[in-house]
Order: C-alpha cells, then structure tokens, then sequence
C-alpha cells in the first residue's frame, strides 16, 4: 500500500474517531472517591479549517439547499450524488444512487470522501459513456461530480428524438401519444464540469462537429496534470505557488489569466495579440461566438436570442433593449425559437462558460469548439462573422488535435505504436535519445532501435527537446542516422577531446528526415522488372516534412536518385544553412527578417516563394521568365512529372492513376473523370497496377509535394530528381535544364 494512501487511511480513522467522540458515548459511573481523570486535548481534524472554508461545506449555497422547499422536501437521486454526502457514500458502495435524500441535506462532509468505498474509485463514466481510468488517487472521486450532466451525445439524442431534417428549421413542441408535450429545449451542461474540459475528446462533453478532430486530456507538465495536482482537495483553492515555480509573475490566481504555454503560440481570438494570456484568448473566441449566435437569431430564427449565465435558463428572447423580454408576470421569457444548429452552439458557448477554469483545464478543447460552432453558424449568415485573423489549429508541435497526435487513439493499450513514437509522442524522442536509438537499414526495410510504444499524447512537452537535467538546453544531438544508412549532422566544431560539438538544429533532424529513401525504395524493388506491373508493389511513402533529408540532398538521398545521375548535397556556404537559423523553433514559422537581410522583395511569409538567388539567371522551367521565384521553377517541374506519371499509367501500366495529397496512400485508380475511382463503398481505390519504374516516379512526385519548404531547403536537389523522373518515364524534358553539379 502506497504511503499516501496509508495517510488517508489514518485521517479516515481519526476523523471517524472525532465522529464517534462528537456523538458521545457510554461511559462509567464515577465513583465518590475517583481520582479525578486529567482532561484530553480535543482531537483536532486533519484539514478541517481548510474543508470548512470550501465550497463543499458552504452551508449557505444553492447548491445545497435548492430543495429545501421542493413537495416533497427531498434532494432526487439523480442530484444527490453531488449534493448530499449520503449521496455521494451510495454512489460510490453502488454505482448508483439507489435513493433520494432528504432535504435539508447539509453540505458535504469529511465521510463524503474519506471512506473505503470513494477511495477506491478507479475509473469515471461521462456522461457521453465515455470510461476515464484514472491513476492519481482521489481523481476518480473529483470526476464523478465534477463532469457534467449532458454531452454531445445527449444534444444529438433530442435533435433524434424531434427527428429534425432541416437543421435551420425552429423545431416545434413534440406531443405524444398520452398527449403531453415536449418542447425542444436548450440543454445545459452543468456547472463547474472541469474534469470534462480537462479529458476534452475523451469525455466527449462538448458538441464536437463532424469531421473535426478535437484535442483530448490536456497534459501540462508531468506531475501538475490532474485535479489533486493543482487544486487543494479540501480548500479546493488553486496550488498558487506550485504554478509560481515556472509561470514567472504569479501571485495570485487572477495572475493565472496572464499564463501561456510555448506551445499556444497563434493568434486564437484574431485581435493581433499573440502573447496575451490564453484566458484572454478563449474569452475572445467566446465573445466571437456569441456575436454569431445573436446574429443567426435574427437571420434565421427570426427571434433575437440575449444571454444571462446567472439565471436558468440562460438562454432568453431579447427585447428591443437588447435584455431578457419580460412575460406579463414580468418573468423573463425563456428562448423558444431553438434550431438544431443554434442549440449546438449555444451548447458549447454554455460549456465554456460553466468552466470558470476552463482556459486552465483545457484551452484548446474550448477554443476549438467554440471556433467550430462560429465557423458553422457562419454558414447560414447573410453577413458572416469575419473569421480570417482567428485560429484554430496551433503550430505543428503542439497541434494536438491533428492526426500525427491523434492517429493511435483508437489504441486499446493507450500507446503510439513503437515505429511511430519516437516523433509522434512527447516522451518518444527523449526515450529514443536515452537509449542510444538509432535507424537501421536492412533488406526488409528500415528498422528503429532504442524506442517503444509511447504514451498517447496531444502535442509535444517542453522535456520532448528540453533536457530536464539540464534546463533550458536541448538534448545534446552530434549526429544523426538517416533513412538511407548515413550518419549527418550539422555540427563542424570540435571540443578539446576532438569530439564533435552538438549543434541543436541536430535534433530537428531526428524527425525530419523522412521515412523511405534511394536505398530503402532499391531493396524495395530488388530483382523486379522495371516496366512489368506487379500488384504486389504497393506506394513507398517518404512521409511529411522531410526538409533535414532534402537539405543534405544526395548525402541522405531522400528522394530516389536514378543509377549513373549525380546530385548535389548540403549547401553549407548559404549563411542561413541550419533549421534554428531559418525557423522559429517553438512557432516554425520562417524568419522572415532574415531572409529579407538578403532578398529585399520579401516582407511576408507569403513572399518566401518570390525568393530566388541573386546569381541565378537560368530559366530552368524553360517559360522566359528568368526572374520568377524558384519556388515557380520547381512548379512547373512538378506539374510536368505529374503528366508523365499519367500518361506511362494510361499508356505502359494500363491503368489511369489520379494523386489526392489528402488521403492514404495518395495514388488511386483514376476514373473517367480523373478522379479516384471509388469502390462499391464509396471508397476510393488505391493504385493496384505499380512497375518499379512507375513508383521511383510517383515516390519522388509525393516527395517533392510532402516538403513544402523543398525549394528553399535545396531546389537544385528537387529540380534534379524531377527532370530524371520525367525523363525516366518518357516525358518531355526540351524545355526544362537540369542543374549540374560542381567539380
């Protein structure tokens, strides 16, 4: 048994001894004559003064006395659980509440928690069904109550149960059989539901839209992610001076709205600021969606809509003042004008603002519903709700809820598979580097040592590149293994002992560096007939952003390079030669104040595909235009292969094939319309008809698609491959001039 729990069991018998002593009991007659017993200290309760001080014990609160004068005076089961200590004691014996309490209940109470029953409360159901296994003890017991009472499974239960087709469409009241109607109503999520906010997707508490991915349990850092962690369980107060250890300037919980993690690094609410503190940021995003919310009121449901979060039930009709209209008995009148997709939005406006701390528990979650619900409300407005400087996403990082973080959720075992972690987990490159991993090249392909399945995680963590031991320096990287065997670095110095010195940029490299390379594509099709189609050769991925392996260019040989072809390698002579000397290395972003040092026509991201050498005069797409942007060159190079890649797969494999950069494996049996054709489900097909020759061709065309910063990284490198793939392929190469290399 661990130590805290022995502590929590010896608090439990003294407060159950206090208990007892509070009752009274029998004791013995004193005789005339006893000596007088000395008196004992009254025995004091562990953290009581804390407890009596929380809002669990607030005597006075609605939450406690709500039914009071309710016929009859009784808190219901389904509110006693988290109203009534005798509640709660059910609940976790039973699973279930199995009886109403009476009222006046009385507020929680130490037993509430401190019994057998509550500690060994493991895991929580939401109220979406959705079960989170907990490890911290005393988690499970803060969940339980603090979830919610409604989900996104529970709104789309009632737009099912009116049956409603037009989700713009004011639903009407529903009557029944025995006559008793049902109106279409707003829902509520409940209050204070921080452990839902917190496990986001996981519990599914908010309306998450349809193909749209959301982030789950927002990890802080380790230790400081969980209820316990952060809040004191018997004050409830926030653990200021826990946060005060890495937030600099906190001092008080108000403080706590100035924070910002280095890895919410976009513009969320579109207000110009991106160092604000990201409460600001999730109440812009809010104050955004309810902009839009009144104005579909009057566009489409045709009855404004005001908000007041102090009164049930929030949602009310608005009066020529702009506040609630009143009835003839001078009670605000409740909105009745709901459609499908207003209550959706208004759902998650709610959510956000029933979670006082949700820009702690779990700001992207938030952010990204109430984006989602704005950019949805946006569709049905005359005059939509301007959008353009707002973000949803963050930088690629720290993107939780896109797929290279999200791909392995559906994993019974909680892990990213052991291939995958060490770039898509927060704890797989640090566990990678500890265990000296490396890549290895064999016949079947590439082989990576030193790593397992990873926790499952929303985004990298400060410890994914920052030593811990040695804060704030990164993990000391001097070279790297590539895909294709090599060991590159861009360290050049040496220390005393003439070992090389780590560079940082090095550690980028660990990830950018694709998956495939010449070699990996060569064992691939060892032995097999250029030209003859094979329906066991599948498409050879190179993977994403592999700007390290285009940047040493025929030292990695990310792309496929032909047999009897030279290519050039890394450019080290560019001042900026590094992936820190260009990048941002928290937000990515291209540095654009130092390209423009050099090349004066680029002030904006936008502009870096205008770049293009001072020295370079050739017209290497073969269009006039010698003054164009590489970035153009390269394009026409590209579109070109694409061309040859169709007409060998019409002409030489006999099977049209159609490329959708947005969807694995990319190539599919083309249609009659150039489209991928799809199956009988819907589905399209992937290419079943690959000669080698057609896949050297296709795994450089996704190569050079896949590196979108490819013409800045090394365009002489892509130029080359490409011309060779077309030329491979019996494509037109007249117009276009391969880039030499220097003796």
């Amino acid at each position: 048994m661990s130590l805290k729990k022995i502590l929590i069991l010896a608090g439990l018998l003294i407060v159950t001894a206090a208990v007892l002593a509070a009752c009274g009991g029998t004791s013995a007659t004193p005789t005339a004559n006893a000596t007088p017993t000395p008196t004992k200290p009254a025995l004091q309760i562990p953290n009581e003064d804390a407890f009596l001080g929380s809002g669990h014990a607030n005597a006075k609160a609605e939450a406690f006395n709500h039914w009071n004068s309710a016929n009859p005076a009784v808190v219901p089961a389904t509110c006693a659980k988290c109203h009534t200590s005798a509640g709660f004691q059910d609940f976790a014996a039973n699973g279930k509440v199995t009886a109403d309490v009476a009222a006046p209940a009385g507020t929680l109470d130490c037993m509430t928690c401190h019994n057998a029953a509550a500690m060994a409360l493991t895991s929580v159901t939401f109220p979406s069904g959705k079960v989170i296994n907990t490890s911290e003890e005393g988690e499970a017991i803060c969940m339980s109550c603090h979830q919610g009472r409604e989900s996104m499974v529970s709104v789309d239960k009632q737009i099912a149960a009116f049956k409603v087709t037009d989700q713009d469409a004011v639903v009407k009241p529903m009557t029944d059989s025995s006559g008793k109607t049902t109106n279409f109503g707003f829902i509520n999520i409940h209050y204070f539901a921080a452990g839902a906010t917190l496990y986001g997707s996981q519990s599914e508490a908010g309306y998450q839209y349809p193909g749209k991915i959301y982030d789950p349990q927002f990890r802080h850092v380790e230790g400081m992610d969980t209820c316990v962690a952060c809040h004191d369980p018997h004050s409830l107060q926030v653990k200021v001076d826990k946060c005060a250890e890495c937030h600099k300037g906190v001092k008080t919980v108000d403080d706590l709205k100035n924070n910002r993690e280095n890895g919410s690094l976009v513009d969320y609410n579109g207000n110009g600021n991106v160092t604000e503190g990201i409460y600001y940021e999730l109440q812009g995003v809010q104050d955004t969606l309810y902009k839009a919310i009144q104005a579909y009121a009057n566009d489409v449901t045709k009855t404004p809509i005001v908000f007041d979060g102090t009164t049930y039930p929030y949602f009310f009709v608005a009066g020529s003042d702009g506040k609630p209209a009143k009835d003839a008995k001078g009670n605000a009148i409740p909105y009745n004008a709901w459609s499908a997709r207003l209550l959706k939005a208004a759902y998650n406006y709610q959510l956000a603002a029933n979670d006082p701390g949700a820009y702690a528990h779990n700001a992207k979650y938030v952010i990204e519903l109430l984006y989602d619900s704005t950019a949805d409300l946006n569709t049905k407005l005359s005059t939509p709700i301007d959008m353009s400087k707002m973000n949803r996403d963050d930088t690629g990082h720290f993107a939780g809820d896109t797929l290279p973080f999200r791909h392995w959720d559906s994993n019974a075992n909680g892990l990213v598979d052991a291939a995958c972690a060490k770039c898509h987990s927060a704890t797989g490159l640090p566990t990678f580097l500890a265990n000296g991993g490396t890549e290895i090249v064999t016949k079947s392909g590439l082989q990576i040592t030193g790593i397992v399945g990873q926790p499952i995680s929303n985004g990298f963590a400060c410890t994914t590149c920052h030593d811990p031991a040695n804060f704030p320096n990164r993990y000391a990287v001097t070279t790297v293994a590539f895909p294709n065997g090599a060991q590159l670095t861009f360290s050049t110095e040496k220390d005393a002992n003439g070992n090389l010195k780590p560079v940082d940029s090095n550690l980028c490299l660990e990830c950018h560096q694709g998956r495939e390379s010449t070699v990996t594509v060569n064992n691939y099709l060892a032995g097999k007939d250029p030209d003859k189609v094979d329906a066991k050769i599948g498409f050879k991925n190179v993977h994403y952003f592999a700007a390290g392996a285009t940047l040493f260019g025929t030292q990695a040989q990310g792309a496929y390079e032909y047999a009897g072809q030279t290519y050039v390698g890394y450019n080290s002579q560019h001042p900026l030669n590094k992936c820190a000397d260009c990048h941002d290395v928290h937000a990515l972003t291209v540095k654009v104040d130092s390209c423009k040092t050099c090349h004066t026509n680029v002030t904006t991201q936008a502009d870096l595909q205008n770049i293009r050498a001072t020295t370079d005069t050739t017209d290497w797409n073969g269009n006039g235009d010698t003054t164009e942007g590489i970035y153009k060159e390269i394009d026409t190079f590209r579109t070109d292969l694409y061309a040859a890649i169709q007409a060998y797969a019409k002409n030489k494999a006999g099977t049209p094939i159609a490329y959708d950069p947005n969807s694995y494996p990319y190539f599919f049996v083309a249609g009659p319309d150039g489209k991928p054709l799809l199956d009988s489900n819907g589905k399209p097909t992937s290419y079943n008809a690959f000669t080698p020759r057609l896949l050297e061709a296709a795994y450089n065309y996704q190569y050079s698609v896949k590196d979108p910063g490819a013409f800045a990284h090394n365009p002489m490198y892509v130029m080359q491959f490409l011309y060779d793939s077309i030329k491979d392929l019996g494509g037109d190469v007249s117009k276009l001039t391969r880039p030499t290399v220097a003796k």
